[in-house]
């Protein structure tokens, strides 16, 4: 009886694990299913769009170094922004510790690279892409943009944009790779994914929303 009780077990053990598999595949395939369409690698492709949302990450690596992916987002943005197809730029990040502030450090970076301060707005409240692409169109009056993140990134936050009916592309920053960091970066990435049709389902909203911001 003992053997029967543990066959049990170990048949709903893994029929619970290819659901979990199946379902991680599930949600990668239909996010880069309907994006594909929608993202850009060449410059001169891109359409114009208002704004760009240039979604945060720290600038430094977790090893001590400047942060590639950071560097690369900076990169896109300032193209965008030089070929004249942006003309105001959101950066979103997390700034909910004093010591961090990724949407200050964003703004920093595209000034030193010639962009004008004034055509960069500030989101100090984009915990996660979610919140980010969700207060574009809900704070700050965006129902159009250009996302500015690597290509694995902008295709989660395109098909979140397209959820929350907004039209959104995506303008794909170089990426890393496997190179410091990026390897983790990515296999994060597959759960995020699963995360997203998760706050489908139980309606999440985003950490804060506020007041409706005028950004020209």
């Amino acid at each position: 009886m003992v053997m029967s009780a543990i066959k049990v077990i170990i048949k709903v053990i893994a029929i619970a694990a290819i659901v979990a598999v199946g379902f991680v595949f599930y949600c990668n395939i239909r996010i880069s299913t309907y994006s594909k369409a929608r993202l850009y690698d060449d410059i001169e492709a891109v359409p114009h769009y208002h704004t760009a949302l240039v979604l945060g990450t720290s600038p430094m690596s977790r090893f001590g170094g400047p942060n590639g992916f950071f560097v690369a987002r900076i990169s896109a943005a300032v193209q965008l922004y030089e070929a004249g197809k942006v003309d105001r730029i959101i950066v979103s990040g997390d700034n909910r510790r004093r010591e961090y502030n990724e949407p200050e450090a964003m703004r920093r970076a595209l000034v030193e690279r010639g962009i004008p301060g004034e055509v960069v707005i500030l989101d100090y409240a984009g915990f996660r892409t979610f919140d980010s692409v969700v207060r574009a169109k809900e704070v700050f009056g965006q129902d159009a943009f250009i996302v500015v993140s690597q290509k694995f990134h902008n295709e989660r936050a395109v098909f979140i944009a397209g959820l929350k009916d907004i039209d959104a592309v995506g303008f794909n920053a170089a990426d890393i790779g496997l190179r410091a960091g990026g390897v983790l970066t990515h296999v994060r990435e597959w759960g995020a994914r699963c995360k997203v049709f998760l706050d489908m389902i139980s309606g999440r909203q985003p950490h804060f929303l506020g007041d409706p911001i005028d950004i020209g």
